[in-house]
Protein backbone atom coordinates (compact mmCIF):
# COMPACT_ATOMS: atom_id res chain seq x y z
CA UNK A 1 0.00 0.00 0.00
CA UNK A 2 1.46 3.21 -0.91
CA UNK A 3 0.85 6.81 0.88
CA UNK A 4 2.07 10.36 1.18
CA UNK A 5 2.13 10.50 4.66
CA UNK A 6 2.25 7.48 7.31
CA UNK A 7 2.54 8.95 10.62
CA UNK A 8 3.92 6.88 13.80
CA UNK A 9 1.94 7.37 16.93
CA UNK A 10 -1.76 7.95 17.42
CA UNK A 11 -1.07 10.54 20.88
CA UNK A 12 -1.97 14.13 20.20
CA UNK A 13 0.58 15.65 18.00
CA UNK A 14 0.45 12.36 15.60
CA UNK A 15 -3.00 12.13 15.32
CA UNK A 16 -3.64 16.01 15.22
CA UNK A 17 -1.74 16.13 12.27
CA UNK A 18 -3.50 13.95 10.14
CA UNK A 19 -7.09 15.95 11.43
CA UNK A 20 -5.24 19.21 10.32
CA UNK A 21 -4.69 17.15 6.67
CA UNK A 22 -7.90 15.80 6.31
CA UNK A 23 -9.35 16.76 3.02
CA UNK A 24 -6.17 17.94 1.47
CA UNK A 25 -6.06 14.83 -1.31
CA UNK A 26 -3.15 13.28 0.67
CA UNK A 27 -3.19 9.69 0.90
CA UNK A 28 -2.50 9.68 4.71
CA UNK A 29 -1.86 6.40 7.37
CA UNK A 30 -1.70 6.09 10.75
CA UNK A 31 -0.06 3.57 12.74
CA UNK A 32 -1.24 3.06 16.39
CA UNK A 33 -0.37 0.02 18.86
CA UNK A 34 -3.48 0.95 21.06
CA UNK A 35 -5.98 2.93 20.58
CA UNK A 36 -7.61 5.39 23.44
CA UNK A 37 -9.83 4.60 26.04
CA UNK A 38 -13.32 5.10 25.28
CA UNK A 39 -14.92 7.60 27.45
CA UNK A 40 -16.17 6.23 31.10
CA UNK A 41 -19.93 6.57 31.23
CA UNK A 42 -19.62 8.55 35.29
CA UNK A 43 -18.26 11.77 35.95
CA UNK A 44 -15.20 10.61 37.01
CA UNK A 45 -12.04 12.86 35.99
CA UNK A 46 -8.64 12.44 34.15
CA UNK A 47 -5.45 12.79 36.19
CA UNK A 48 -3.89 14.11 33.25
CA UNK A 49 -4.67 17.50 32.42
CA UNK A 50 -3.04 19.57 29.77
CA UNK A 51 -3.26 23.78 29.63
CA UNK A 52 -4.36 24.76 26.27
CA UNK A 53 -3.11 27.99 24.75
CA UNK A 54 -5.26 30.22 22.60
CA UNK A 55 -2.61 29.76 19.75
CA UNK A 56 -3.43 26.24 20.14
CA UNK A 57 -7.02 26.37 20.58
CA UNK A 58 -7.57 27.78 17.56
CA UNK A 59 -5.33 25.14 15.74
CA UNK A 60 -7.93 22.78 17.14
CA UNK A 61 -10.84 24.60 16.30
CA UNK A 62 -9.45 24.84 12.53
CA UNK A 63 -8.76 20.93 12.44
CA UNK A 64 -12.46 20.40 13.27
CA UNK A 65 -11.13 18.85 17.24
CA UNK A 66 -12.37 21.19 20.03
CA UNK A 67 -15.59 21.35 18.85
CA UNK A 68 -16.00 17.54 19.19
CA UNK A 69 -15.50 18.19 23.31
CA UNK A 70 -17.53 18.63 26.12
CA UNK A 71 -17.36 22.55 26.82
CA UNK A 72 -18.35 22.09 30.37
CA UNK A 73 -15.20 19.92 31.17
CA UNK A 74 -12.59 22.80 30.15
CA UNK A 75 -12.18 25.64 32.10
CA UNK A 76 -10.61 29.08 31.18
CA UNK A 77 -7.99 30.37 33.12
CA UNK A 78 -8.25 34.31 33.52
CA UNK A 79 -5.09 34.83 35.95
CA UNK A 80 -1.78 33.09 36.71
CA UNK A 81 0.10 33.44 40.27
CA UNK A 82 3.46 32.50 40.25
CA UNK A 83 5.10 32.55 44.03
CA UNK A 84 8.74 31.87 44.96
CA UNK A 85 10.65 30.48 47.69
CA UNK A 86 10.62 32.97 49.99
CA UNK A 87 7.08 33.92 50.79
CA UNK A 88 7.38 37.49 49.43
CA UNK A 89 8.24 37.49 45.50
CA UNK A 90 5.60 36.73 43.13
CA UNK A 91 4.49 37.23 39.41
CA UNK A 92 1.05 37.68 38.43
CA UNK A 93 -0.49 37.32 34.91
CA UNK A 94 -3.59 38.21 33.70
CA UNK A 95 -5.94 37.71 30.77
CA UNK A 96 -7.17 40.97 30.35
CA UNK A 97 -3.94 42.97 30.50
CA UNK A 98 -3.05 40.89 28.09
CA UNK A 99 -5.72 41.70 26.11
CA UNK A 100 -7.10 37.86 25.07
CA UNK A 101 -9.97 36.30 27.17
CA UNK A 102 -8.35 33.49 28.83
CA UNK A 103 -4.33 32.45 28.88
CA UNK A 104 -4.99 28.86 28.49
CA UNK A 105 -8.34 26.34 28.68
CA UNK A 106 -7.77 23.16 31.12
CA UNK A 107 -8.89 20.13 29.27
CA UNK A 108 -8.55 16.64 30.61
CA UNK A 109 -5.82 14.47 28.30
CA UNK A 110 -8.53 11.59 27.61
CA UNK A 111 -11.39 14.25 26.60
CA UNK A 112 -8.81 16.03 24.16
CA UNK A 113 -7.28 12.13 22.56
CA UNK A 114 -10.84 10.90 22.62
CA UNK A 115 -12.13 14.58 20.26
CA UNK A 116 -9.09 13.64 18.01
CA UNK A 117 -9.69 10.19 17.02
CA UNK A 118 -13.86 11.26 16.70
CA UNK A 119 -12.51 13.42 14.31
CA UNK A 120 -9.88 10.95 12.13
CA UNK A 121 -12.38 8.49 12.25
CA UNK A 122 -14.77 10.86 9.39
CA UNK A 123 -11.88 11.85 7.44
CA UNK A 124 -11.89 9.58 4.09
CA UNK A 125 -8.44 9.94 3.41
CA UNK A 126 -6.93 8.61 6.37
CA UNK A 127 -6.22 4.66 6.95
CA UNK A 128 -5.67 3.75 10.66
CA UNK A 129 -4.01 0.73 11.26
CA UNK A 130 -4.43 -0.36 15.00
CA UNK A 131 -3.66 -2.19 17.03
CA UNK A 132 -0.61 -2.59 14.50
CA UNK A 133 3.17 -1.98 15.17
CA UNK A 134 6.01 -1.09 12.65
CA UNK A 135 8.38 -4.01 12.83
CA UNK A 136 11.03 -2.65 10.45
CA UNK A 137 11.72 0.69 8.36
CA UNK A 138 13.71 0.61 5.38
CA UNK A 139 15.05 4.51 3.43
CA UNK A 140 14.78 4.95 -0.48
CA UNK A 141 15.60 7.32 -2.53
CA UNK A 142 12.15 7.98 -3.11
CA UNK A 143 10.11 6.45 -0.10
CA UNK A 144 9.77 4.60 3.40
CA UNK A 145 9.24 1.04 3.46
CA UNK A 146 7.49 -0.17 6.59
CA UNK A 147 6.98 -3.81 7.73
CA UNK A 148 4.24 -3.91 10.50
CA UNK A 149 4.29 -6.74 12.72
CA UNK A 150 1.67 -8.93 10.73
CA UNK A 151 3.86 -8.63 7.76
CA UNK A 152 1.54 -5.81 6.15
CA UNK A 153 4.31 -3.85 4.23
CA UNK A 154 3.61 -0.12 3.60
CA UNK A 155 5.55 2.53 1.52
CA UNK A 156 5.52 6.63 2.50
CA UNK A 157 7.11 9.49 0.57
CA UNK A 158 6.97 10.80 4.07
CA UNK A 159 7.54 9.44 7.71
CA UNK A 160 6.28 10.91 10.75
CA UNK A 161 7.87 9.83 13.90
CA UNK A 162 4.93 11.24 16.66
CA UNK A 163 5.72 8.47 19.45
CA UNK A 164 6.72 9.37 21.97
CA UNK A 165 9.51 10.53 24.18
CA UNK A 166 11.76 7.27 24.08
CA UNK A 167 11.22 7.16 20.17
CA UNK A 168 11.66 4.05 17.94
CA UNK A 169 11.48 5.75 14.74
CA UNK A 170 13.95 8.56 16.08
CA UNK A 171 16.40 5.34 17.31
CA UNK A 172 16.12 3.32 13.62
CA UNK A 173 16.83 6.67 11.85
CA UNK A 174 19.56 7.36 13.90
CA UNK A 175 19.10 10.78 15.27
CA UNK A 176 20.62 11.10 18.86
CA UNK A 177 19.49 12.83 21.68
CA UNK A 178 20.41 15.60 24.42
CA UNK A 179 19.08 13.81 27.25
CA UNK A 180 19.43 14.21 30.90
CA UNK A 181 16.57 12.79 34.37
CA UNK A 182 15.62 16.16 36.67
CA UNK A 183 15.58 13.20 38.94
CA UNK A 184 11.99 14.38 39.46
CA UNK A 185 8.40 12.87 39.39
CA UNK A 186 5.22 14.25 37.99
CA UNK A 187 3.03 13.35 40.66
CA UNK A 188 -0.84 14.59 39.91
CA UNK A 189 -3.93 14.43 41.15
CA UNK A 190 -7.34 16.20 41.30
CA UNK A 191 -8.94 17.68 43.96
CA UNK A 192 -11.84 19.50 45.33
CA UNK A 193 -11.47 22.67 47.37
CA UNK A 194 -13.20 24.57 50.16
CA UNK A 195 -13.07 28.05 48.21
CA UNK A 196 -13.44 28.55 44.72
CA UNK A 197 -10.54 29.24 42.39
CA UNK A 198 -12.28 32.25 39.63
CA UNK A 199 -10.49 30.01 37.40
CA UNK A 200 -6.98 31.35 38.56
CA UNK A 201 -4.35 28.81 38.45
CA UNK A 202 -1.34 29.02 40.63
CA UNK A 203 2.53 27.69 40.68
CA UNK A 204 5.03 27.64 44.25
CA UNK A 205 8.38 27.42 43.29
CA UNK A 206 9.48 25.19 46.11
CA UNK A 207 12.96 24.06 47.63
CA UNK A 208 11.66 20.43 46.97
CA UNK A 209 10.23 20.92 43.69
CA UNK A 210 7.50 23.08 41.70
CA UNK A 211 3.72 22.96 42.64
CA UNK A 212 0.77 23.76 40.42
CA UNK A 213 -2.91 24.02 41.04
CA UNK A 214 -5.14 24.55 37.72
CA UNK A 215 -8.77 25.20 37.75
CA UNK A 216 -11.33 22.83 36.96
CA UNK A 217 -14.53 22.82 36.46
CA UNK A 218 -16.73 23.85 39.89
CA UNK A 219 -14.74 23.58 42.97
CA UNK A 220 -11.95 21.67 41.70
CA UNK A 221 -8.50 21.60 40.83
CA UNK A 222 -5.80 19.52 39.13
CA UNK A 223 -2.41 19.43 40.95
CA UNK A 224 0.92 18.95 39.01
CA UNK A 225 3.94 18.56 41.62
CA UNK A 226 7.45 18.22 40.15
CA UNK A 227 8.49 16.95 43.29
CA UNK A 228 12.15 15.66 43.67
CA UNK A 229 12.73 12.01 43.64
CA UNK A 230 12.29 11.46 47.83
CA UNK A 231 9.29 13.77 48.02
CA UNK A 232 7.19 11.78 45.07
CA UNK A 233 7.47 8.30 46.34
CA UNK A 234 6.19 10.02 49.78
CA UNK A 235 3.39 11.57 48.19
CA UNK A 236 2.39 8.79 46.24
CA UNK A 237 2.30 6.59 49.45
CA UNK A 238 0.48 9.14 51.45
CA UNK A 239 -3.30 7.87 52.67
CA UNK A 240 -5.78 10.17 51.11
CA UNK A 241 -6.54 12.25 53.83
CA UNK A 242 -2.94 12.87 54.74
CA UNK A 243 -2.05 13.45 50.50
CA UNK A 244 -4.99 16.58 50.64
CA UNK A 245 -3.36 17.92 54.07
CA UNK A 246 0.20 18.29 52.53
CA UNK A 247 -0.80 19.55 49.31
CA UNK A 248 -2.91 22.17 51.65
CA UNK A 249 0.10 23.39 53.36
CA UNK A 250 2.02 23.23 50.79
CA UNK A 251 -0.44 25.64 48.94
CA UNK A 252 -0.60 27.95 51.90
CA UNK A 253 -4.22 27.19 52.14
CA UNK A 254 -5.20 29.48 49.19
CA UNK A 255 -7.96 27.34 48.62
CA UNK A 256 -8.47 26.03 51.87
CA UNK A 257 -8.87 21.98 52.84
CA UNK A 258 -9.06 19.71 50.10
CA UNK A 259 -10.62 16.42 49.11
CA UNK A 260 -8.87 13.82 46.52
CA UNK A 261 -11.02 12.95 43.72
CA UNK A 262 -8.49 11.06 41.93
CA UNK A 263 -5.90 8.99 42.93
CA UNK A 264 -2.38 10.47 42.09
CA UNK A 265 -0.42 8.84 39.18
CA UNK A 266 3.89 9.77 38.81
CA UNK A 267 5.68 10.29 35.87
CA UNK A 268 9.03 10.85 35.32
CA UNK A 269 10.61 13.79 34.73
CA UNK A 270 13.63 14.10 31.49
CA UNK A 271 14.93 16.83 29.47
CA UNK A 272 15.05 15.39 25.59
CA UNK A 273 16.37 17.08 23.11
CA UNK A 274 16.47 15.57 19.32
CA UNK A 275 19.82 16.60 17.90
CA UNK A 276 17.61 16.95 14.13
CA UNK A 277 14.21 17.32 13.75
CA UNK A 278 14.58 15.13 10.45
CA UNK A 279 16.27 12.87 8.31
CA UNK A 280 15.40 12.32 3.96
CA UNK A 281 11.90 11.22 4.10
CA UNK A 282 11.16 11.91 8.15
CA UNK A 283 9.91 14.48 10.49
CA UNK A 284 9.67 14.45 14.22
CA UNK A 285 6.74 16.29 16.07
CA UNK A 286 5.97 15.99 19.44
CA UNK A 287 8.07 14.40 22.16
CA UNK A 288 9.71 12.40 20.16
CA UNK A 289 11.07 15.47 19.09
CA UNK A 290 11.77 17.90 22.46
CA UNK A 291 10.69 16.81 25.65
CA UNK A 292 10.74 19.41 28.39
CA UNK A 293 9.96 20.64 32.28
CA UNK A 294 6.80 20.86 32.78
CA UNK A 295 7.36 23.87 35.14
CA UNK A 296 5.72 25.98 32.22
CA UNK A 297 2.78 24.02 30.77
CA UNK A 298 4.29 24.27 27.47
CA UNK A 299 4.96 20.71 26.49
CA UNK A 300 1.73 19.88 24.37
CA UNK A 301 1.82 23.85 23.29
CA UNK A 302 4.92 22.79 21.66
CA UNK A 303 4.18 19.87 20.02
CA UNK A 304 1.09 21.24 18.52
CA UNK A 305 2.88 24.17 17.37
CA UNK A 306 5.18 21.55 15.48
CA UNK A 307 1.73 20.25 14.36
CA UNK A 308 1.04 23.39 13.06
CA UNK A 309 4.14 24.56 11.04
CA UNK A 310 4.30 21.15 9.48
CA UNK A 311 0.45 21.17 8.39
CA UNK A 312 1.01 24.63 7.01
CA UNK A 313 4.15 23.86 5.09
CA UNK A 314 2.22 20.34 3.60
CA UNK A 315 -0.83 22.08 2.71
CA UNK A 316 0.62 25.03 0.36
CA UNK A 317 3.49 22.77 -1.24
CA UNK A 318 2.57 18.63 -0.35
CA UNK A 319 -0.17 18.60 -2.39
CA UNK A 320 1.66 20.27 -5.76
CA UNK A 321 4.80 17.94 -5.61
CA UNK A 322 6.54 15.60 -3.09
CA UNK A 323 5.52 16.34 0.20
CA UNK A 324 8.56 14.17 1.44
CA UNK A 325 10.96 16.96 -0.64
CA UNK A 326 14.23 17.34 1.49
CA UNK A 327 14.07 21.40 1.01
CA UNK A 328 10.50 21.18 2.23
CA UNK A 329 11.71 19.42 5.96
CA UNK A 330 14.67 21.46 5.98
CA UNK A 331 12.19 24.89 5.84
CA UNK A 332 10.15 22.50 8.87
CA UNK A 333 13.20 22.36 10.74
CA UNK A 334 14.68 25.84 10.08
CA UNK A 335 10.83 27.47 11.28
CA UNK A 336 10.41 25.51 14.41
CA UNK A 337 14.15 25.23 15.61
CA UNK A 338 14.02 29.07 17.56
CA UNK A 339 10.87 28.01 19.42
CA UNK A 340 12.18 24.84 20.24
CA UNK A 341 15.64 25.90 21.70
CA UNK A 342 14.15 28.92 23.38
CA UNK A 343 11.32 26.83 25.37
CA UNK A 344 13.91 24.04 26.42
CA UNK A 345 16.37 26.53 27.29
CA UNK A 346 13.68 28.74 29.55
CA UNK A 347 12.38 25.75 31.21
CA UNK A 348 15.77 24.09 31.98
CA UNK A 349 17.20 26.60 33.24
CA UNK A 350 14.05 27.95 35.93
CA UNK A 351 14.21 24.42 36.70
CA UNK A 352 17.81 24.84 37.82
CA UNK A 353 17.77 28.64 39.17
CA UNK A 354 15.06 26.96 41.54
CA UNK A 355 17.00 23.80 42.43
CA UNK A 356 19.59 25.50 43.49
CA UNK A 357 19.94 25.79 47.32
CA UNK A 358 23.15 28.47 46.47
CA UNK A 359 22.16 31.22 49.22
CA UNK A 360 22.87 33.99 46.38
CA UNK A 361 21.14 32.15 43.89
CA UNK A 362 18.01 31.94 46.18
CA UNK A 363 18.13 35.82 46.42
CA UNK A 364 18.81 36.79 42.91
CA UNK A 365 15.82 34.40 42.13
CA UNK A 366 13.32 35.77 43.76
CA UNK A 367 14.34 39.13 43.26
CA UNK A 368 13.88 38.20 39.85
CA UNK A 369 10.43 37.16 40.37
CA UNK A 370 9.51 40.51 41.88
CA UNK A 371 10.80 42.70 39.12
CA UNK A 372 9.56 41.23 36.27
CA UNK A 373 6.18 41.26 38.18
CA UNK A 374 6.91 45.45 38.10
CA UNK A 375 7.71 45.54 34.20
CA UNK A 376 4.56 45.28 32.50
CA UNK A 377 6.52 45.43 29.09
CA UNK A 378 8.62 42.38 30.09
CA UNK A 379 5.33 40.29 31.23
CA UNK A 380 3.97 41.27 27.87
CA UNK A 381 6.46 39.87 26.14
CA UNK A 382 7.06 36.95 28.28
CA UNK A 383 3.04 36.17 28.01
CA UNK A 384 2.73 36.40 24.33
CA UNK A 385 5.14 33.65 23.38
CA UNK A 386 3.44 31.18 25.79
CA UNK A 387 -0.46 32.41 24.10
CA UNK A 388 0.98 31.31 21.04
Amino acid sequence: MKFDIVVIGGGLAGASLLAALKGSGLRLALIESRPPAPLPDDDSWDARVYAISPGSVEFLQSSGIWQRMNAARITPVHEMRVHGDDNAARIDFSAYESGVPELACIIENRQLQHAVWEELAGAENVQIFCPAQCDSLAWQDSHVELTLADGTVLQTALLIGADGINSRVREQAGIGVDRHSYYQTGVVANFETERVHHHIAYQWFRRDGILALLPLPGKRVSMVWSANTALADELLNLSAEALCDRVARAAEYELGSMRLVTAPLGFPLNFVHARSLIKPRLALIGDAAHGIHPLAGQGVNLGLRDVRELARLQRQFGGIGDCGEFSLLRCYERNRKEDILAMGWVTDGLQKLFGSEDAAIMRIRNVGLGITNRLPLLKNRLMRHALS
